[in-house]
């Protein structure tokens, strides 16, 4: 049985997620539903992570079993003529038996866009989160900077799916200002359920003065979600960049451009 890697990208808006539900439209329920109408047999997809409702994903990893003998390089060409334009798959490779793509992946990286602006733009419309407020900018970068490193982010998560651990490592958190939107870069090894968003709730806490940057040590080692920030809207959030080990680390090397 072969086990074959593809690279996707899609817009969140009109999904409740990644991760397939019982009564509600979700990407991976689309995706194996219409595998199973060009192979010919049952697929289930394994996916590098649960993104939530109306959040996006500028770069995807999914994986399968299966028996078909439609060659892998064909495979993106031949199931996007049955995708709807919101989801679009890029890429396709033969990967090894044990490649997962969650088990398998080592890092990732996410993105928050800001459009701060007193007039709301329609065509940021569920692509950035309106705010209609000045940011302090020197006060969001340090504020991000406290976040980085190995700690314990249950201040920064909602009641969701459970984890044995809260504790995650922070590669870099970092605001930067691209075009008209303020945006943050953040890289871990892992996430928890809403985690970035309440990372970025708390950011914009600390422009707005509700809370000073230099106490964020402590209200993570304090693990209280009523001390941090709140979770902003899904619709800024993207997946931006993918790590792998070895060599589909390399085959799927695009996934760590933005």
């Amino acid at each position: 049985m072969r086990n074959i890697a593809m690279r996707l990208k899609y817009d969140g808006t009109e999904y409740h997620g990644w991760q397939i539900q019982p009564f509600d439209r979700t990407v991976e329920g689309t995706m194996e539903e219409k595998l199973q109408k060009l192979l010919k047999e049952p697929v289930k997809l394994t996916g590098c992570g649960r993104t939530d409702a109306g959040v996006h994903a500028m770069n995807y990893c999914a994986n399968f079993k299966t028996n078909a003998t439609i060659p892998a390089e064909r495979l993106p060409y031949a199931i996007n003529s049955l995708l709807p334009d919101d989801i679009s798959v890029f890429e396709a490779y033969d990967a090894p038996e044990d490649f997962n793509a969650i088990l398998s992946c080592e890092k990732k990286e996410y993105t928050y866009r800001i459009y701060p602006s007193r007039v709301r733009d329609p065509f940021l419309r569920n692509r950035a989160y309106f705010y209609p407020m000045r940011l302090d900018i020197d006060r969001m970068k340090r504020a991000a900077e406290a976040f980085v490193g190995e700690h314990d982010f249950a201040a920064v998560r909602s009641v969701g799916t459970e984890t044995k651990t809260t504790v995650r490592t922070i590669h870099w958190c970092e605001i930067f200002e691209e075009g008209n939107t303020v945006n943050m870069r953040v890289c871990a090894n892992g996430f928890l359920y809403n985690m970035v968003r309440a990372i970025m709730g708390t950011v914009l806490y600390c422009s707005e003065g509700k809370i000073d940057p230099e106490e964020i040590p402590r209200l993570l080692e304090a693990r209280d979600r009523r001390l941090t920030g709140p979770t902003v809207p899904p619709q800024g959030l993207y997946l931006t960049r993918i790590w792998y080990p070895g060599e589909m680390g390399e085959k799927l090397k695009n996934l760590q451009i933005i």
